[in-house]
């Protein structure tokens, strides 16, 4: 028996590399402690289900045998391990092969499962990712074993394209230069044309998916309509190819730019089929490689979603399995505030955080600047507690396990971990949120206002957060600039500051809303 979970939807799968139609079973299972262990986005568990339908019909019509558990039939004990156990039974299965589970929860119960089976079961390396965890430690740690005080992904990401071969020439960098990251910050054009994007309409195997989905999963936060992903290997290759063509070469350009009802703007889109299988990383950067030698795309915009994909993706990867499981109670900054209620109700006067929860909860979606420079900013500045702010991206992102939320949140967006992802803490004042966006002309507080009550909050809860944790920034070299400048403040700015800070804090803006599942 072949046990496939929801994103595993890869013929290249490693358990798949030796399976034959006819001899062996494959099961899928749909299990209520999965879909609940977080309260996950309606769209989320619509697009997986429905993924691993169609993926169970494709290895149907290949010849496979498919035990499909549902999450309505009969029976369905409710977990993975006992679904497991019932499907050996069933099908009198002498062994059963799996790839790895992505998370460490997953994996820690799958340790358990083979004490509990009555078989002996295997777990294969997931070999869809280029670098092992092998790989990744042997990079990270030193000959005695022991790790560093940080890591940086650009030197991961420049070991990468040494391996892959990817935009590289004579052994260094195509156009002679690693990354072209300062040249995908550019503000977006007024009259700028955004590419349209394909939808694809659901079949009735989605359909069905989404009336289970509506009937089981109705308090789960999120829009379920209108639904028009991509399902199926063959819709998911045909959302490349758009790509590819069409918002590819705008991407590198403005991959940082945000637009007010433009969730989408120039990027793939891409990374919930990438992470659960329909799409391999490989040949997603190599179809963009060739666009590029093609000359159907300009360098900064390939090696821009190249990076993403071989550099970050397979960075996060390394450093979430290197340092779990204490890397989710990180909290090197003390941060204990609860989530306000507007992150489940977009129900805020600030115009960019209403955008970016808003579009969240109508796509499962948010492109990395609303996620790190809008929402996880504002989490940074206002010391949310970490745990909290891991749940809601875990929950609310259609393209979000465990494995790529927790470092991006903990090591990226609040800084939790002291340093060792990210150089600096990305704290931003509203003078940033304003030129990568439109979203400032819309909003009630005025972002040239440093203080008082149309003050954009952004920009006195930024020397707020630099304020209180002046004792941790000071020892970082990359903020002395920033640091110097808070040392040279009047005395009277930093209580304006302050007293700002705390009646916002402590407004209606920031009422809890918070339900720990």
């Amino acid at each position: 028996m072949r046990f496939i979970l929801g994103d595993q939807l890869s013929r290249d799968l490693s358990s798949l590399s030796d399976a034959v139609p006819g001899r062996d079973v494959i099961f899928i299972a749909e299990v209520m402690g999965e879909a609940t262990s977080v309260r996950h986005h309606k769209k989320k568990i619509a697009f997986l289900f429905s993924a691993m339908r169609h993926f169970a019909n494709d290895l149907r019509a290949d010849g496979f045998d498919i035990d499909y558990l549902a999450l309505d039939d009969a029976g369905n004990p409710g977990t993975f391990g006992a679904a497991l156990a019932d499907a050996v039974r069933r099908n009198d299965a002498h062994r059963v092969v799996m790839t790895e589970p992505s998370e460490f929860r997953v994996l820690n119960d799958a340790q358990t499962w083979r004490e509990e089976l009555s078989v002996d079961l295997e777990i294969r390396t997931d070999t869809r990712f280029l670098a092992s965890h092998e790989d990744f430690v042997s990079w990270a740690v030193n000959d005695k074993g022991q790790q560093p005080k940080t890591l940086r992904m650009e030197y991961f990401y420049r070991e990468m394209r040494r391996r892959t071969g990817y935009l590289m020439v004579d052994g260094g960098p195509e156009g002679g230069q690693w990354n072209f990251d300062s040249d995908n910050r550019k503000a977006l054009p007024d009259k700028i044309r955004i590419p349209v994007r394909p939808g694809f309409e659901p079949d009735g195997t989605t359909r069905a998916v989404m009336d289970l989905v509506a009937r089981r999963f109705a308090s789960h936060f999120g829009d379920l309509e209108p639904f028009d992903h991509p399902v199926t290997r063959a819709d998911a290759l045909a959302y490349l190819e758009w790509f590819i063509a069409e918002a590819l070469p705008g991407f590198g350009d403005w991959q940082d730019a945000m637009k007010q009802s433009e969730p989408l703007l120039f990027h793939s889109h891409l990374s919930a089929m990438i992470n659960c299988g329909l799409l391999g990383p490989r040949e997603c950067c190599d179809r963009a490689v060739a666009a590029w030698r093609e000359g159907q795309a300009p360098l900064n915009a390939v090696e821009g979603f190249v990076r993403q994909i071989i550099g970050w993706r397979e960075f996060i990867r390394g450093v979430y399995w290197l340092k779990m499981p204490d890397y989710a109670d990180a909290n090197a900054l003390d941060a204990t505030r609860q989530l306000p209620g507007f992150f489940w109700t977009g129900d805020t006067e600030m115009n960019c955080l209403r955008q970016a929860v808003t579009e969240t909860k109508a796509n499962a979606y948010a492109h990395h600047i609303q996620r790190l420079m809008v929402l996880g900013n504002f989490c940074l500045l206002a010391g949310i507690d970490p745990k909290q702010v891991q749940e809601w991206f875990l929950i609310v992102y259609w393209d979000a396990y465990e494995w790529v939320e927790m470092p991006n949140v903990v090591g990226m967006a609040l800084y939790a971990d002291g340093g060792f992802l990210a150089s600096k803490p990305y704290a931003a004042s509203g003078a940033y949120i304003n030129r990568m966006s439109d979203y400032c002309a819309g909003c009630r507080f005025d972002v040239k206002q440093k203080a008082g009550e149309k003050a954009c909050p952004f920009n006195y809860l930024y020397w707020n957060f630099l304020s209180a944790n002046e004792g941790t920034l000071r020892q970082n070299h990359r903020m002395g600039l920033i640091m110097g400048s808070l040392g040279k403040m009047a005395p009277e700015r930093l209580e304006e500051i302050k007293a700002d800070s705390s009646r916002f804090l402590e407004g209606p803006e920031m009422r809890t809303g918070w339900t720990h599942v």
